[in-house]
């Protein structure tokens, strides 16, 4: 931002990121920023020393490499698992593409946005219930810490989870440490939409690639199709780490840490009369 308020007192012309840039980076294994820069550095030396040698590249051989970055940066199977989640994902992905066909980006990322929040609003409201809770709610922080001193960890989503919190919800996920298993409590999420289940199904493959095993329970019937879409819920079921209630979630996570050996049966007395 500053670049582009300085450039043109100097005559330069103003530039914005690049999103094929960033998708070359990130599928040749980019970790940092300092790819950008180093891309960045190339190409103003090819500018510099190289543009007479440049110029005679055929315009139609830099088409074919615009048109093969294009294609790389389509992800065909999350934009089928979007179309298959829901209606209204549906809907906006095929209204956010003719958009950015007919219009610009930019235009098509504002026409998805606002159309995306009244879809999520509409959605809301329609999830919103009453519901009576007994005034004597127990306090549960003792069998939380006995939890966490067996490296487990139990988390309870309360509410949508849609595109506007799906990734705060993953970035909060993916930096839990100390644990070798998180059990996700789903029965209190009102709904749920393409993008919270795909970003749902990111976190969990993050964690167990850090090595921490993931169980859900409580998922409701009417969110078995969007998750289903995705493969959530088959490869969980295979895994045997899918629970109606969080009760076996948490048996099936003790068992599973008394046969890798991180829980020991001198401590497990003491956790049982919890």
């Amino acid at each position: 931002g500053v670049a582009n308020l300085v450039t043109p007192l100097f005559g330069g012309v103003p530039a914005t990121a690049a999103i094929a840039r960033t998708a070359v980076n990130v599928r040749t294994g980019a970790g940092s920023r300092l790819a950008a820069l180093t891309h960045a550095l190339v190409l103003a030396v090819v500018m510099l020393a190289a543009a007479p040698l440049v110029a005679h590249i055929p315009l139609a051989a830099l088409a074919g490499v615009l048109l093969a970055t294009a294609i790389r940066m389509v992800e065909v199977g999350s934009l089928l698992a979007l179309a298959r989640s829901t209606r209204s994902d549906a809907v906006l992905m095929v209204l956010t593409a003719a958009a950015t066909l007919a219009l610009d980006l930019i235009a098509a990322v504002g026409i998805g946005l606002v159309l995306a929040a009244f879809l999520a609003v509409r959605k809301i409201a329609r999830a919103a219930t009453l519901e009576q809770v007994p005034l004597d709610v127990s306090d549960h922080h003792a069998e939380e810490a006995a939890l966490l001193a067996e490296h487990i960890v139990a988390y309870r989503f309360d509410g949508p989870l849609f595109f506007a919190a799906a990734h705060r919800f993953l970035l909060e996920l993916t930096e839990v440490a100390d644990v070798r298993v998180i059990i996700l409590r789903m029965s209190r999420v009102s709904a749920i939409d393409g993008t919270g289940a795909t970003v749902l199904r990111d976190a969990i493959e993050r964690l167990e690639h850090r090595g921490i095993t993931v169980y859900l329970s409580g998922i409701r019937p009417g969110h078995d199709k969007t998750l289903q879409s995705i493969g959530v819920l088959d490869r969980m079921r295979r895994q045997h780490r899918l629970f109606e209630h969080t009760a076996e979630a948490i048996a099936a996570a003790r068992t599973h840490l008394h046969r890798t050996g991180v829980m020991t049966d001198v401590a497990r007395p003491a956790l049982e009369a919890v």
